[in-house]
């Protein structure tokens, strides 16, 4: 079967904020959110396997790609949730999955937005002992500073991602090696932001995932059908985070997929088993509306 080819869109968020969109396929529409460190090309194999059966929108964060955006402290994630609320009007769309930030987004706009009909979510970042803010606020003076080889070690750091090793260097190896990743990733072709113009928008996620730090029983108020997957070989937290959502939320299904890290479903990771999950869930017709409790 030849892959829909992809088209790019815009609409105006409520804030004034231009934010664009590509959408590949047809049937029920799905938006697709983003993580952090990455645009909307690193979900581009995994559009592709879902465009064979749905309507894929691919939603551009706020601060990176094509819909840039200079980062304010005043940010607040209702800003990402309206984002979100503008692409379904447009495109009709009323399912959403999102990974790791982008996941918590999806959970608040599981929670708040009348639109939102039935979320998948990969591996929200919920920490058990709060996020580190001494760490939370170095990232963010490494970048504001155009520390950028600090600030790429330190966010992967900050978020509990980074390797063990990593994780463990003197600051000013992890400077050194930050510098080097990032100069030999600005060298690959193809269409998606570097790593270098993605990393002031990690602002926005470490700011939403940081917002709800704390606030995590909120999300039990979400009545809609809930996918939520994780990969046995992601980072521990990140794996009990996923179980304590399950717990959290009776009426979900958590679905575990062997081999899998957090980049599942990027084009580094294995899309296919990510898409292979998700369409069943995406097929289900939505669920009937006794009034909206939210």
């Amino acid at each position: 079967m030849r892959t829909p080819s992809a088209h790019q869109h815009t609409v105006i968020s409520r804030d004034g904020t231009t934010i664009g969109y590509l959408s590949q396929g047809a049937g029920p529409a799905v938006v697709l959110v983003q993580g952090a460190m990455a645009d909307v090309h690193a979900y581009r194999r995994l559009s592709e396997e879902l465009s064979k059966s749905f309507t894929v929108i691919r939603a551009e964060r706020r601060g990176r790609g094509i819909s840039p955006h200079p980062s304010t402290s005043a940010h607040d994630i209702s800003r990402d949730v309206e984002d979100l609320d503008a692409i379904m009007a447009a495109t009709g769309a009323t399912a959403l999955f999102g990974l790791s930030s982008g996941a918590v987004i999806v959970l608040e706009a599981a929670r708040t937005l009348p639109r939102a009909e039935r979320v998948a979510v990969f591996e929200p970042p919920f920490y058990r002992d709060g996020i580190d803010t001494d760490h939370l606020q170095q990232l963010f003076d490494d970048i504001n500073h155009h520390r950028s080889g600090a600030a790429l070690v330190g966010a992967l750091a900050t978020a509990g991602t980074a390797p063990g090793f990593v994780a463990r260097l003197p600051r000013w190896a992890g400077r050194s090696i930050g510098r080097a990743v990032l100069t030999v990733q600005a060298w690959r072709p193809g269409p998606a932001a570097s790593l270098r113009d993605l990393l002031p928008g990690v602002r926005y996620d470490f700011h939403d995932v940081a917002q709800v730090d704390g606030y995590f029983d909120s999300f039990v108020s979400i009545t809609l059908p809930v996918l939520i997957i994780r990969g046995t070989s992601s980072p521990r937290f990140l794996q009990d985070a996923a179980g304590a959502l399950r717990q959290l939320l009776p009426a979900s299904t958590l679905v575990n997929l062997d081999g899998l890290g957090h980049d599942g479903p990027w084009n580094s990771g294995d899309p296919h088993a990510v898409a292979a999950a998700l369409s069943p869930f995406l097929r289900q017709p939505p669920a009937p509306h006794d009034g909206d409790p939210r």
